[in-house]
């Protein structure tokens, strides 16, 4: 095996699959990539059993063949290497040399045969997203999901298919964040996957925006995320994830429209003196205005006064302050409405103009 590459030709695809290899690994073999030349064209694959990422490219004086490497070194190898630098990589033995320029490396290898396949997905379901809307979707729920939750279904991202709409929708119990966005072509069949948060993750770091097609594969037990250069497939969570429109209040008639930015930071510097456990902060809602408090231990108070366009009045509310962040910071436009039923049920955060994402709140008792 061999072949040639510019360095930064070679560092894209190491970097998008550099970052699914563990550290501490069960078998030697998942600290290496999977390096298989063929065509004219080079293949890297990384996996630690739950995720695999295949990242290809073409490259120049090729030979065909295939091996393992040790990933994070051929990794930090390639980026410690000048700018415009060609690198060659090529196999003798159980060897492979690493040759850019006056620097020469020479790495041990591991057989490929030990190198596990990810099983085929038997997809069920093909649909195709755009790469810009996937990546909102993400961008817009996922730090609503669970961390280590015994609750093991809600430590990840529900991706849920109807009709021409796939919406994403993430829940730690306390609070929940969806967002949906339309496909091109409507879907065979209704169906519901959780993606974990390792895929979630990954996904999230690949996906660069933009205009171009993604194939989503979805199997009985995997996702598999095609783009032309990547191909991302992740494990599902086998589980039932909760009934989440069950949470979105219904009757929040009291509303309160504010700009989003002067909202935001009233409440950063309202939390630096909430009680760092609880993180709580009081909203008060009379009309024309909305007044933010925290206290602390120590006996400190912030307090905050800000315009809101809202007829509602006489209502008191907790809130984690940090979840109120998380919210707005996921929403984007210059006013956001604030819909409450009571003082004692969830808050719906959402954009003046748009319904296509929805946060929930839960209140906090102070």
């Amino acid at each position: 095996m061999r072949f040639t590459l510019q360095r930064e030709a070679l560092l894209k695809p190491l970097a998008q699959v550099v970052n699914v290899i563990e550290r501490r690994q069960t078998l030697p073999v998942l600290a290496n990539f999977l390096v298989q030349v063929q065509d004219g064209q080079l293949s890297l694959t990384g996996t630690d059993l739950e995720v695999e990422m295949i990242a290809r490219t073409s490259v120049e004086d090729a030979q065909d063949g295939e091996t393992t490497i040790p990933a994070r070194k051929l990794f930090e190898i390639v980026r410690a290497l000048p700018d415009g630098s060609r690198v060659t990589v090529s196999q003798s033995g159980d060897k492979v040399s690493v040759q850019a320029g006056r620097s020469r490396f020479t790495l041990a290898t591991l057989p490929a045969n030990d190198f596990p396949s990810v099983d085929e997905v038997e997809a069920t379901e093909r649909i195709g997203v755009p790469e810009a809307a996937l990546k909102e979707l993400i961008e817009r729920t996922a730090f609503a999901m669970a961390q280590q939750d015994v609750r093991y279904y809600l430590n990840g991202l529900l991706f849920d298919l109807r009709e021409s709409t796939l919406r994403c929708v993430a829940t730690d119990g306390h609070r929940l964040a969806l967002c949906e966005a339309p496909l091109d072509q409507p879907v065979a069949t209704k169906r519901q996957i959780i993606v974990p948060r390792k895929g979630v993750t990954e996904l999230q770091r690949l996906l660069e925006g933009g205009d171009r097609a993604l194939e989503l594969e979805i199997g009985r037990s995997h996702i598999r995320v095609k783009r032309d250069d990547v191909s991302f497939t992740s494990k599902l969570i086998d589980g039932r994830f909760p009934d989440y429109e069950a949470v979105i209040p219904i009757g929040a008639e009291k509303e309160v429209r504010v700009d989003r930015e002067v909202l935001r930071t009233a409440l950063q510097r309202a939390a630096i003196l909430s009680n760092e456990k609880y993180r709580g902060v009081r909203v008060e809602i009379s009309p024309g205005q909305l007044k933010i408090n925290a206290h602390n231990p120590e006996q400190e108070e912030a307090q905050e006064e800000i315009e809101a366009d809202t007829t509602v009045d006489g209502i008191a509310i907790g809130f984690n302050v940090n979840y109120l962040l998380d919210a707005l910071g996921a929403l984007r436009d210059e006013f956001v409405v604030v819909a409450l039923r009571d003082a004692n049920s969830s808050a719906l955060v959402r954009e003046a103009g748009s319904d296509k994402c929805r946060h929930v709140v839960m209140p906090l008792r102070l």
